[in-house]
């Protein structure tokens, strides 16, 4: 055997390894994520209600958002909760945002002061009116990015806790009460992430979820069962092990002390959801601080994804470049040993199975296509052991679809399944390879757009 074929031997192995490494982390997340949901439905209803529900400031950061605004203050005034406030935040959006939200629930400009507690750019307008026993407040400010929009919301937040929701997304009437379950019963909890869904297909009505179908288009559908893979088993396994290094932007509690003692949202950074909470883990770990960042299930918040495969690339582009800034900011979790399973597991996952999967995954496909036209490889064996790991996670994939319908109590027809297994296919053979190709032409020229919101078109729920 030649150099250069026991070099392409090498490779072939140590691809095929990696696929076998990654596909058994989705199972065993798949599975614990399977019991924990049979555990909650069991235990559903038979949980104490605890009392000393925290009063919450739910902040929702705007830009263009005409759209969908109305509809989404409209979701958080149904909240069976006692006391929280709501606080829109428009970053100088370009449409009708701020007239609308004006508008709708007759909100009367206020001579209110903020204290600039963490930097941001200025604000030019404060309006608020009591909305059904709800205090609604709409601020205005010179465009500054969502960290920057947000960092002025925890400046005006009234209280101890603070909600982060997307301008597009919807509550249910429990999500809130929810959210801060873990927070009630442990008084370290620090911050607590929620389940996102795709919006597109379900229509809520009274603050419950009264019809739910898989959206028909390919794209949608895909991004659909692919939330279900992320938030129903790779989230709630690395929960188990006290290492969540993500609580999604568009659904997060957190405890406003804490954000202000590390500064608030990086506003350089494209992934500012995900760099608070590396940050926070940071600062509690470097300053002996006892601290716990949670994910809660039974939290859900259904959010707008892009419908057409040009706003998922932006998306998806924005995404991967968060990961990576945050990933080289906070590179010394991976060899802190007081950071524990956070840079040991969270860090390690995030570095070797999302960063580096679009370029190991890439290369290692054409690695096994040259040993195929070199002939040092048989074509039969690979194409059969590639089908065999695409059915596999197909398979992992159908099931997490299934637990959530199964958790969540929806109705769920053969075409469901018929769109689940059309979408599964289509997400591993065709669009799991268009996005690798876009995280790996991200870095050109993401420093000339990495102040933009990088906007989707919304369609009204």
């Amino acid at each position: 055997m030649s150099i250069s074929e026991s070099v392409l031997a090498i490779v072939e192995f140590l691809f095929f390894a990696y696929l076998l490494i990654n596909a058994s982390f989705l199972l065993l997340s798949v599975v614990v994520g399977g019991v924990h949901l049979h555990s909650k439905y069991q235990q559903e209803g038979q949980e104490e209600q605890e009392e000393n529900e925290p009063s919450v400031s739910i902040l929702v950061p705007a830009y263009n958002e005409e759209v969908t605004i109305v509809s989404s203050i409209n979701s958080l005034l149904q909240l069976d909760y006692k006391n929280y406030e709501i606080i829109v935040l428009d970053d100088g959006s370009k449409d009708n945002t701020a007239q609308l939200v004006r508008d709708t629930f007759l909100l009367e400009e206020s001579d209110r002061k903020i204290e600039y507690i963490i930097p941001c750019k200025p604000y030019h307008r404060v309006s608020q009116r009591v909305v059904d026993g709800i205090l609604v407040t709409l601020i205005e400010k010179e465009n500054g990015g969502k960290g920057d929009v947000l960092n002025l919301g925890i400046n005006a937040a009234q209280y101890d806790y603070f909600l982060c929701l997307d301008a597009d997304s919807l509550l249910q009437s429990d999500s809130l009460k929810n959210i801060v379950r873990p927070v009630q019963k442990d008084a370290s909890v620090i911050s607590v992430g929620g389940q996102v869904q795709v919006s597109q297909g379900v229509e809520i009505t009274n603050g419950v979820v009264s019809h739910y179908q898989l959206p028909w288009q390919l794209v949608l559908c895909s991004q659909a069962i692919e939330y279900d893979c992320s938030f129903l088993g790779s989230r709630i396994f690395l929960d188990y092990m006290d290492s969540n290094l993500i609580i999604s932007g568009a659904f997060g509690l957190f405890h406003k002390k804490y954000v202000q003692a590390v500064g608030g949202y990086d506003t350089e950074t494209l992934g500012e959801d995900m760099e608070l909470v590396m940050k926070l883990h940071y600062y509690c770990c470097n300053n002996n601080i006892p601290y716990r960042i949670c994910y809660e299930t039974s939290a859900i918040c259904w959010s707008q994804a892009p419908s057409t495969l040009t706003d998922l690339r932006k998306q998806r582009r924005r995404w991967f470049l968060g990961l990576y800034q945050c990933l080289r900011k906070y590179w010394r979790m991976l060899t802190g040993v007081r950071f524990g399973l956070v840079g040991a597991l969270s860090y390690v996952y995030y570095l070797f199975f999302e960063l580096l999967a679009p370029f190991v995954e890439s290369i290692g496909l054409l690695i096994v296509l040259i040993s195929v036209f070199l002939q040092h490889a048989q074509l039969t064996f690979f194409s059969s052991f590639f089908l065999l790991y695409v059915a596999f996670c197909s398979l992992v994939t159908v099931t997490s679809f299934l637990q959530r319908a199964y958790f969540q109590k929806l109705f769920i027809t053969p075409v469901d399944l018929c769109k689940v297994a059309y979408a599964t296919f289509f997400r591993y053979l065709f669009l799991h390879w268009i996005l690798h190709f876009v995280r790996i032409t991200s870095f050109i020229g993401y420093r000339k757009k990495k102040h933009e919101w990088g906007g989707i078109v919304r369609t009204k729920h």
